[in-house]
């Protein structure tokens, strides 16, 4: 246990309202607690851009931060002391004054296939219909499988599942760790490795997000989860360079084991016609540098034309 500072003994966390959102704030402030027995922590639920648009792909809206912008405004104003979000959800360029205060230990960061008859991905019908409106899925499913029929499909983890038990769908892919964090376990039907469906950047991983020179800079600190944090450092890096948004197929995931660290990243092209994707290992203390240095392969690799032709400029 670790003593309250004296200017902290009360913390507000901006959220979002949605069950998985509130789930992580939660359990954020319980490790608060658990640390400082002495603060107390409330939260407050913030409506972003992100939640108000729920009837168009996110791909199509387009524009970054769509899921954290009102709450870093909140953050900014002094109205929250910190932040609770989804790391796949944060813009790679953060506004001035704010910054990562920590990232605890992520969970599992695989996609996984819930399917109604409890069928593996391979064993799906020719032109079974798939619900999922991330184009980062609709494109790796579609380069093993053409055949199948990409469904788009919003909502919350709740809505997803109930479309996928009441309309005219085989299965639903989801991130594995939302579905975990929420006590879905049991639903998921396989979870898919990532030789088959690489994750989003930072799927799985929270992202606590301060104010600089605060308090509470120092209070999240024990929450940090240094590897997880480092391979972040990694999977964002990529992103950066590559000016990543909805609007492009692209995924990349980090492992460390011991001091070294490997980073596996791709870019498709929607239809998932073309994937092309590498790997880059070094020491972990490099992890930003060999991010960067992925997303310079894949993009003499052929990536630069799939982003030239789908976003209109080059990276």
């Amino acid at each position: 246990r670790i003593t309250v500072p004296e200017d902290r003994t009360e913390l507000t966390i901006g959220t979002r309202g949605s069950k998985l959102a509130l789930w992580q704030s939660e359990w954020v402030k319980s490790r608060l607690l658990e640390t400082f027995p002495g603060c107390s922590v409330e939260l407050e639920v913030i409506k972003t851009t992100g939640d108000k648009i729920t009837d168009v792909p996110l791909a199509k809206v387009g524009g970054k931060g769509l899921f954290v912008k009102e709450i870093e405004e909140a953050l900014l104003a002094g109205r929250v002391d910190l932040a609770v979000h989804s790391m796949k959800d944060m813009p790679t360029e953060l506004p001035p004054g704010l910054c990562i205060g920590a990232v605890p230990m992520r969970e599992n960061p695989r996609d996984a296939l819930v399917s109604r008859s409890n069928m593996a991905f391979p064993d799906l019908p020719r032109s079974a219909r798939v619900g999922t409106s991330s184009l980062r899925r609709a494109s790796q499913i579609l380069h093993i499988r053409p055949d199948i029929e990409i469904v788009p499909l919003r909502g919350n983890i709740d809505t997803r599942l109930r479309k996928l038990d009441t309309g005219d769908m085989d299965a639903v892919i989801l991130a594995a760790a939302g579905l975990l964090r929420l006590g879905f376990e049991k639903r998921i039907t396989q979870y898919l490795d990532t030789s088959i469906m690489l994750p989003a950047v930072a799927q799985g991983a929270l992202c606590i997000e301060t104010r600089e020179n605060d308090g509470a800079v120092a209070m999240v600190k024990p929450l940090n989860h240094d590897g997880t944090h480092t391979a972040i450092i990694a999977e964002r890096a990529f992103l950066k360079r590559l000016e990543g948004g909805c609007q492009v197929p692209m995924a990349a995931f980090a492992q460390i084991d011991g001091q070294t660290i490997s980073i596996r990243g791709l870019v498709a092209d929607v239809d998932g016609k073309t994937v092309v994707q590498s790997t880059v290992s070094g020491p972990c203390r490099a992890a930003a540098d060999l991010g960067t240095r992925l997303a310079e392969d894949l993009l003499q690799q052929g990536a630069k034309q799939i982003l030239e032709t789908l976003t209109g400029q080059g990276a």
